[in-house]
């Protein structure tokens, strides 16, 4: 007898609807094509194992032939036991098979049947709402996040016994229901920390508020203990809310890479990722036999803080430069290719030298000559030609940390920089554009204007200050994006001379 139920296969971060085709007739061997991998030839023992304890038994004396169409896909991970245990039941008789063409159901099982959690449950909804079923059958520990996908039943699951009883009508299960504009509205802009949180350093807060504004990726340079890592992880508390739309694709890729908790939904704020600098260009980036999102996809949306900036690998730090222009990441093997969103603001922090305190008010640099330099070249140009804003931490005075005025909250910042935002997206809509750090060299000229005076200011700090070629196009960057924070249509001499100081690292002689 041949019996059909339906799994979901997710491929990047899209799924696809697979048949689980089983067919058992005379024999005494177990069969399963369709291109597994190892964990979905293994479901045969796990399977078998299920099926006993709850009661059922594996067709005996009887070839089992299970077929995971179309064929020509790779399937990965243990997420096929549910199906293949269902087509195996409803093969032999055991139970009916009437509702299988309703459900897609997917679940990894233990030995003794209870229903474990799986990856992508979300694409998987939205792929089988696409492809017009009814529902989903999923482990109760991912029905959460499969029900922010309206329109279709999610049906939540603990044992392979509730999913037969299910499948024959003896039992109802009651859909999850997850109230999306709820659940955003609570936690779109709730976040355990905030930049009130940071005593003194109000030039840094100001540099992160333009960073902010003009999604300007940013490095921040200065001795142990002034404060680098404390302000990065606030950066995302200032950044515009997500939509609903980014929201749902940052969830989808949290969702296929398994990171999301149970009691979680919809990811309703922007992520802030921060890996070791032990870290390998694949986790970074992404990858491996069987390709998953690395770390700048799960900052999609958000925020991507590296620590330590010198000390992560030379070939880790260069992967990176084809995502930060293009903001996907393309992963590409012989037979296939992936690609994952990977739009994030870049934050990096480093000590100015391997001791940590050249250039430092009151300490002194014990590090050999042109070492400083050395440990700077770490960082290749064509990097750093990426990061818009470079800024000095010096470290804060004890009347500043003993201080208990009131500062400025991340509620007030964010304000500013949405209305800013709000700015460069009708700037720049319908042109592939939503932020000045995006702005291409050939439309500098178009939105990057300047007059005589500010032209003479220009050159006159990069002859001064000995900058580099590559500072003129982010200073320009930078400055439209203060002009735009003081609600400026034009870029003053002002906006520019506050844009010049954040380009520390392009000055001659910084690190002599």
């Amino acid at each position: 007898m041949i019996v059909k139920n339906f799994g979901c296969a997710v491929f990047g971060v899209d799924a696809t609807i697979i048949t689980v085709e089983t067919n058992i007739v005379g024999g005494n061997i177990f069969f399963m094509v369709g291109l597994p991998d190892n964990a979905v030839k293994e479901s045969h023992q796990r399977v078998s194992a299920a099926i006993k304890n709850i009661g059922f038994h594996m067709p005996r004396g009887r070839e089992i032939t299970v077929n995971l169409a179309p064929a020509d896909i790779r399937k990965e991970g243990t997420a096929y036991d549910l199906p293949i245990a269902l087509g195996i039941l409803g093969g032999s008789e055991q139970m009916g098979t009437e509702r299988f063409a309703d459900f897609v159901v997917m679940g990894e099982l233990s030995l003794d049947g209870e229903v474990r959690p799986i990856k992508g449950a979300l694409p998987i909804a939205l792929e089988a709402k696409k492809q017009g079923f009814k529902g989903v059958v999923v482990p109760v520990a991912n029905a959460r996040e499969a029900a922010i996908v309206q329109g279709i039943e999610v049906i939540g699951v603990e044992h392979l016994r509730q999913v037969v009883d299910l499948m024959e009508g003896r039992i109802e299960v009651a859909p999850t229901m997850v109230d999306i504009a709820a659940e955003f509205a609570a936690h779109s802009s709730s976040y355990p920390v905030d930049l009130s949180d940071v005593k003194g350093q109000e030039n840094i807060k100001r540099a992160f508020e333009i960073a902010a504004a003009g999604g300007h990726n940013v490095i921040l340079i200065g001795p142990p203990g002034a404060g680098k890592t404390m302000i990065a992880k606030r950066l995302p508390t200032i950044l515009p809310p997500l939509s609903i739309d980014e929201a749902l694709e940052t969830t989808k890729i949290h969702s296929v890479a398994g990171k999301l908790q149970q009691e979680d939904a919809l990811l309703s704020t922007r992520p802030f990722r921060s890996p070791h600098h032990t870290i390998s260009d694949v986790a970074l980036v992404g990858g491996g036999s069987y390709p998953q999102p690395g770390e700048i996809s799960m900052a999609h949306n958000g925020v991507l803080f590296l620590d330590e900036l010198p000390e992560f690998k030379r070939t880790v730090l260069e992967v990176m430069r084809q995502p930060l222009e293009d903001r996907v990441v393309t992963i590409s093997r012989a037979k296939f290719t992936v690609e994952y969103p990977a739009s994030f603001m870049l934050v990096a922090a480093m000590n100015p030298c391997p001791c940590g305190f050249h250039n430092h008010p009151e300490r002194d640099c014990v590090c050999a000559p042109g070492v400083v330099q050395k440990y700077l070249n770490k960082i290749s140009g064509p990097l750093l030609d990426r990061i818009d804003i470079h800024i000095e931490v010096t470290p804060v005075a004890f009347t500043e940390l003993a201080s208990e005025r009131e500062t400025e909250k991340s509620a007030a910042v964010r304000e500013r920089v949405v209305r800013a935002r709000n700015v460069q997206e009708q700037r720049y809509k319908g042109k592939g554009m939503h932020s000045n750090a995006q702005i291409s060299t050939q439309q500098l000229r178009k939105y990057c204007r300047i007059d005589a005076t500010g032209q003479a200011l220009l050159q006159k700090a990069m002859e001064r200050l000995g900058l580099s070629a590559r500072a003129y196009d982010r200073i320009l960057k930078v400055a439209r994006t203060i002009a735009d924070l003081a609600e400026s249509t034009d870029i003053r001499t002002e906006h520019l001379a506050e844009a010049i100081q954040y380009r520390s690292l392009d000055r001659e002689g910084w690190a002599s």
